[in-house]
């Protein structure tokens, strides 16, 4: 028979669930995704996907994406401040490595280091499950030894996986993963092994998709941002919802786009009953609290003839 589910997770209609109470009784965890990325000029050859779409040296988009290095994450940053909001950063390691500045000024902030591979030029595809395991384990050793934190979360270098990569993250002891887009509330993941839990991470409001795909002015972003919230905010009132927005700080730091950025997160820090919170926090509070719950109420997908 073909396959026509991944068999990640089952189903669970989003009228039939089991109730969320987020702490403090808020409606919506809230929390913020920033990418802090590094891109070789000159990575490894993958087989399945070219890193860059000009011919190699792409000096062009090399030097665009290191603008948010540069000067997008100080501007990103000094508005999160302001408006009290912790990032949950979304991690090429080897940033650590090459910037360490970065890593210092966010651990100054608390913000939570998670792992998105070792550069966003180095992709899983095709990767062994030896070779995947190394990535993984090489990803807890250096966030371990430049923050001091525990590695909990899991985003793919861009996008990308194996039939491997979820299994392999839970059974070296992370607790989420970003990589599913499928719902507005965590949910339980389905590994051989383990304890994995999807947190609601977004496409629809990632900065990438918005500025660069949709092609959306700065004003409209924010606008995109606000009414997002606003229905989650409402339904958070049964239960308790996920709102993330992912930012990448080359494009959400240019100068023309931080206005309406900081506009947004502004409105959205001002209610009350929103828990500003890190993805291992949302994670660790599903996880104790709701993921049996969950993992009983759901269903497998049929499988039609």
């Amino acid at each position: 028979m073909t396959k026509r589910d991944p068999g990640l997770y089952d189903y669970l209609p989003y009228t039939n669930r089991p109730q969320i109470r987020w702490p403090g009784d808020a409606r919506v965890a809230f929390w913020v995704a920033p990418n802090i990325e590094f891109y070789e000029l000159e990575p490894p050859k993958n087989p399945a996907r070219a890193a860059w779409a000009r011919p190699t040296p792409d000096v062009l988009n090399y030097a665009y994406r290191d603008y948010g290095n540069r000067v997008g994450f100080w501007r990103m940053l000094e508005a999160m401040k302001r408006c009290g909001m912790r990032g949950s950063v979304s991690l090429n390691v080897a940033t650590c490595e090459h910037h360490p500045e970065i890593i210092q000024a966010c651990m100054a902030e608390d913000w939570e280091f998670y792992s998105h591979g070792t550069y966003n030029t180095r992709y899983l595809m095709g990767m062994s499950e030896e070779q995947e395991r190394a990535v993984i384990q090489d990803s807890i050793d250096t966030i371990r030894k430049h923050t001091g934190q525990k590695l909990d979360g899991w985003l793919a270098p861009a996008l990308t996986y194996t039939d491997n990569t979820l299994d392999l993250v839970a059974e070296m002891g992370l607790t989420y993963i970003c990589d599913l887009f499928h719902d507005d509330q965590p949910g339980p993941v389905k590994v051989r092994s383990g304890r994995l839990t999807s947190v609601p991470y977004s496409l629809e409001m990632n900065d990438v998709i918005v500025y660069n795909i949709n092609l959306v002015q700065p004003r409209r972003y924010a606008d995109i941002l606000k009414r997002q919230f606003d229905r989650l905010y409402a339904e958070g009132e049964h239960s308790g919802t996920v709102m993330c927005i992912p930012l990448h700080p080359y494009l959400v730091g240019q100068p023309y786009r931080m206005a309406a950025f900081e506009e947004a997160l502004s409105y959205i820090t001002g209610h009350d009953k929103v828990w500003l919170a890190t993805g291992r926090e949302i994670a660790k509070h599903f996880n104790d609290h709701y993921y049996d719950a969950f993992a009983a109420a759901a269903q497998p997908v049929g499988e039609a003839p």
